[in-house]
């Protein structure tokens, strides 16, 4: 690599070449997110729960993971978020309208052992999942 004194083209050179091989930079430039975010950049969604649906998880683990279809009204599209938590599948019924978020998972990717699924749900019909689930609020009558 060149060093000298009138090497600052070349240097200059190979560093915009090597920013491809950097993640962030690359989907920044490509317009990645804008392309194949249903939530089209924003943290959170609301939605129409189609319908409830039992995944296995991958390996080493073993379980039953309880998501929901959601098509969300923004833009119609469809997506399966996770219902978090013991017993918070029972809250939300087919036709609910549910909040959505990321999980978390690293790289805009799925968490832990579930299977392609990168949302969860946080609120039934304006109300706290959380709070559903642990009976001090009640899911309001439709």
């Amino acid at each position: 690599m060149s060093r000298g004194e009138f090497s600052g083209r070349d240097l200059q050179r190979r560093r915009k070449a090597h920013r491809w091989l950097k993640k962030p930079w690359k989907r920044r430039k490509l317009k990645l997110k804008d392309k194949y975010d249903p939530l089209e950049g924003s943290p959170q969604a609301r939605g129409i729960v189609l319908d409830k649906k039992v995944l296995e998880q991958k390996q080493p683990h073993s379980g039953l993971i309880k998501c929901v279809r959601v098509q969300l009204s923004k833009n119609g599209k469809v997506i399966t978020a996770f219902a978090p938590r013991d017993k918070a599948i029972n809250f939300i019924d087919e036709h609910d309208e549910v909040s959505v978020e990321g999980l978390g998972g690293s790289q805009r990717g799925q968490m832990g052992s579930i299977p392609g699924v990168r949302y969860r749900v946080f609120a039934v019909n304006g109300v706290s999942l959380n709070e559903l689930r642990t009976g001090r609020k009640e899911k309001p009558k439709r």
